[in-house]
Formats: C-alpha cells, sequence, structure tokens
C-alpha cells in the first residue's frame, strides 16, 4: 500500500520549492525549519496539530519563513 502525499510548498531566500511528501516526510522537514510558519488548509499550524491531522484531507502545506517585525 502507497503512503499517503500532499502537496509542500517550502519557501526560503532564494524562491519555493513545490514537493510531494508524506507526513513523516513534511515532519521532517519542519524539524529542519526551526522558526518556520507552517499553513495547512490556509490556516496557520504548530507542526504538532500537523502531526495529528488527517492526511487525507489535509491539503496543500505551505512552509514560510517566519516574519520579524522591529526597527
Amino acid at each position: 500500500m502507497e503512503e499517503i502525499t500532499t502537496t509542500v510548498e517550502i519557501a526560503d531566500r532564494t524562491g519555493h520549492t513545490t514537493l510531494q511528501l508524506t507526513k513523516g516526510e513534511t515532519l521532517s522537514r519542519l524539524s529542519e525549519s526551526s522558526g518556520s510558519w507552517v499553513f495547512a488548509g490556509n490556516q496557520m499550524v504548530q507542526p504538532e496539530q500537523l502531526a495529528q491531522a488527517d492526511w487525507n484531507t489535509v491539503g496543500t502545506v505551505r512552509i514560510v519563513p517566519g516574519l520579524q517585525g522591529g526597527l
């Protein structure tokens, strides 16, 4: 049986990459992206929430650099 994959878009300073990843692969990428913001189904989520998500219905996952404000 094949593992379920979903579209994962990863943005960084060089642009963005679109991949088809399993839940495990996605969570591994997140652990390498400390401080990043994660969106699933157009809602910001915590990595722990994504780990509990139903991968059949999670939709596109976006990993983007966290925005920092200041002077």
